[in-house]
C-alpha cells in the first residue's frame, strides 16, 4: 500500500490540493457585493457650423469611450477615490487573508494592481457603452464607488475638451489681434498714399484720363481731316487754315500733356502712382479677408467648443447590492478541480513515459 502511495504520490497532493483549495471557497472566503452600472458617453446636438474644428478638439464614438475607461483605471483615480472613500482602510479591514489587502500601507503601485482587481470596466464595440463592476466588502461601498466613478468620469471628460478648446480659443484671440494690427496698418498706408498724391482713387483717375486722351485723339483726327479738305482750295496763310492748324497744335499739346501724366520714365506719373495704390488696395483687402476668416473661425470655434462636452448619460444607474455575488464558490472550486486533475493526469503520463524509457 505505501508504494502504491509513493508510487502515485502526486494524486494524493492533487485531492489534498482540490480539498484544500473547495473548502477554501466554500467555507472560508468572504463574500463580496457587486455594483454594477452601465453608461454612454454623449455630445450636445448642435448643428455644426460651416468651418467645424470638431476634428481638432476632441474625437468621438469609441476613442471617447477608451480614453474614460483608462482614466477609471488610472492611479489619479485611486489616488481620487482613496481621498473621498479610504480604499485602504476598507479593503484591508475586511475580507479573508487571501482577499483583502494585507498591507494597508502598501506601496501606490501594489494597491493599484488591487484596485484593478476589484474594478472591472468592459466596453461594448458595438452597443458603445461602458459595463462597470465594483467589488468591495459591503453593499454600501462597491454603491458609492461606483458612483464616484461616474462623477468622476463626466468631469475628467469634460475637463479635457475644455482645456482643448480654451487652449484652441486662446490661439485664435491670439491671431485675430495680430490680423487686427496688421489691419490697421495696412488700411492707414492706403490712406496715407491717399492723401500724399491727393486722389481718392487713382485707378478711377486714370481710367478717366484714358477717355479724356482717346476723346481728345478723336477731336484731333477730325481737325486733320477738315484741315486736308480745307487744303485742297485754301492757301495756307488762310484765315480759316491757320485757326485750324492753331487747333491742331493746341490738341496735340494736350494730348501730350495728358500721356506725360499718364506714364513718364520719372517722376509721380500716374500709372506709376496707380500701379502702387493698386498693391496698397489688395494689401488692404487681403488684410480685410483674412481678418474676417479669423473672427467666423473664433466663433465657430466657441461653439465646437459646447459640443466637446460629455455627458455621462447611465443606462443603467449603480446598484446598491442586496446580496454577494462574488466570488462563486461552486463555479471557482470545480474549475480548480478540473484543471488540478488535468495537470496531474498528464504529469503522470510524463512520469509513466520516462519510466517505459528506462525499462
Amino acid at each position: 500500500m505505501k508504494a502504491i502511495f509513493r508510487r502515485n504520490s502526486y494524486w494524493g497532493l492533487c485531492i489534498v490540493a482540490i480539498v484544500l483549495v473547495s473548502a477554501y471557497w466554500v467555507f472560508w472566503a468572504t463574500d463580496r457585493y457587486v455594483s454594477r452600472t452601465v453608461v454612454v458617453l454623449e455630445s450636445p446636438q448642435i448643428a455644426s457650423p460651416e468651418v467645424s474644428f470638431a476634428s481638432i478638439l476632441g474625437g468621438g464614438g469609441s476613442s471617447d469611450l477608451l480614453l474614460l475607461r483608462e482614466h477609471l483605471l488610472s492611479v489619479d483615480m485611486l489616488r481620487r477615490a482613496q481621498e473621498q472613500l479610504d480604499l485602504r482602510e476598507h479593503y484591508s479591514s475586511h475580507g479573508d487573508f487571501f482577499s483583502r489587502l494585507r498591507d494597508p500601507d502598501a506601496p501606490i503601485e501594489d494597491l493599484h494592481r488591487y484596485y484593478q482587481r476589484r474594478v472591472k470596466i468592459d466596453m461594448d464595440e458595438y452597443a458603445k457603452v461602458l459595463k462597470i463592476e465594483v467589488q468591495a466588502n459591503t453593499p454600501q461601498f462597491a454603491h458609492d464607488l461606483a458612483a464616484l466613478l461616474l462623477e468622476a468620469g463626466e468631469q475628467h471628460m469634460n475637463e479635457m475638451g475644455q482645456h482643448l478648446a480654451e487652449e484652441q480659443v486662446r490661439f485664435l484671440e491670439q491671431q485675430l489681434g495680430r490680423l487686427e494690427g496688421r489691419l490697421d496698418k495696412a488700411r492707414a498706408d492706403l490712406l496715407d498714399y491717399q492723401n500724399e498724391h491727393g486722389l481718392i482713387s487713382p485707378i478711377k483717375t486714370v481710367e478717366n484720363l484714358n477717355q479724356v486722351v482717346a476723346t481728345l485723339e478723336g477731336e484731333l483726327a477730325r481737325l486733320e481731316a477738315r484741315r486736308s479738305a480745307l487744303a485742297s482750295f485754301h492757301s495756307a496763310q488762310s484765315a480759316e487754315m491757320v485757326r485750324i492748324e492753331s487747333e491742331v497744335e493746341a490738341l496735340r499739346e494736350q494730348i501730350g500733356k495728358e500721356r506725360g501724366r499718364l506714364a513718364q520714365v520719372a517722376g509721380d506719373s500716374l500709372n506709376r502712382v496707380s500701379s502702387e495704390y493698386q498693391t496698397l488696395e489688395q494689401r488692404a483687402k487681403f488684410a480685410q479677408e483674412t481678418y474676417s476668416s479669423a473672427m467666423a473661425a473664433l466663433e465657430n470655434t466657441r461653439i465646437e467648443a459646447a459640443r466637446t462636452l460629455k455627458q455621462v448619460s447611465v443606462l443603467q444607474s449603480p446598484v446598491l447590492p442586496e446580496y454577494a455575488t462574488e466570488p462563486r464558490r461552486l463555479y471557482n472550486a470545480t474549475v480548480f478541480g478540473i484543471v488540478a486533475l488535468f495537470v496531474t493526469f498528464i504529469l503522470n503520463m510524463l512520469i509513466l513515459i520516462v519510466r517505459d524509457h528506462r525499462d
